[in-house]
């Protein structure tokens, strides 16, 4: 579901999107937070890949996440990423994590 904020200013003009973070649970524009993606790993025994989508362009759900280790570490604990993404099990979050390793 897509919700959006209404300008600040009080004045019409176009919305931002608005999604909540699967780490701290806090609303956010959608800007502000990097949409994550569910990929099968080459590997079927392996499970899920859990990859970033910073363009947003991937096909199929995402999940939105703050970029900090914080967000992302209670994501994981959580299992946020599977119910979002409506994947079983616990992703190989590598990807994601080399990301926030270039971040910091």
């Amino acid at each position: 579901m897509v919700q959006v904020v209404p300008p600040s200013d009080g004045l019409s003009g176009p919305r931002t999107p608005v999604r909540t973070c699967v780490g701290c649970r806090h609303r956010a524009e959608q800007t502000a937070l990097l949409r994550v993606a569910a990929v099968d790993h080459p590997d079927p025994s392996q499970g899920w890949l859990l990859v970033p989508d910073p363009q947003r362009r991937r096909q199929g759900r995402g999940a939105y996440v703050h970029l900090t280790p914080q967000c992302v570490t209670a994501a994981t604990q959580r299992s946020a990423f599977g119910r979002a993404l409506r994947r079983p099990g616990r992703p190989d979050t590598t990807a994601l994590e080399a990301l926030l390793g270039q971040s910091d």
